[in-house]
C-alpha cells in the first residue's frame, strides 16, 4: 500500500505564489517518475508537470516558465513551486506516482 500526502494548496491573489508538496510513504522502496496533474470544474484532468527519478522535467505549455517541479529521492517527496499564478490556474491539484498512485488532491484557488 502506497500513500501520497499532499499539502500547500490555498487561496492566493493573481500574481502570487504557492508551493505544493507531496510525500509518498508505505510499501515503496524508491519512487519512480512523479507528476502533478490538475482538474478544474467541468474540465478533464490535465498534466501540469512531470519529473523522472533522475530529475528530467517536462511542463505543460500553460505553466512553462511559471511553475517548477522538483523532488528529493531520499524523502520520496515532490514539490511544485507555482509563481505568477493566474485565475485560470484554479483547480484541484493531484500528485501522481509511478503512473499508478494518486494523491487525494489539494485545492488551489487564484482570485483576480
Amino acid at each position: 500500500q502506497v500513500q501520497l500526502v499532499e499539502s500547500g494548496g490555498g487561496l492566493v491573489q493573481a500574481g502570487g505564489s504557492l508551493r505544493l508538496s507531496c510525500a509518498a510513504s508505505g510499501s515503496i522502496f524508491s519512487a519512480g517518475a512523479m507528476a502533478w496533474y490538475r482538474q478544474a470544474p467541468g474540465k478533464q484532468r490535465e498534466l501540469v508537470a512531470h519529473i523522472t527519478r533522475s530529475g528530467t522535467t517536462t511542463y505543460s505549455d500553460s505553466v512553462k516558465g511559471r511553475f517548477t517541479i522538483s523532488r528529493d529521492n531520499a524523502k520520496n517527496t515532490v514539490w511544485l513551486q507555482m509563481n505568477s499564478l493566474k485565475p485560470e490556474d484554479t483547480a484541484v491539484y493531484y500528485c501522481f506516482l509511478d503512473a499508478t498512485y494518486w494523491g487525494q488532491g489539494t485545492q488551489v484557488t487564484v482570485s483576480s
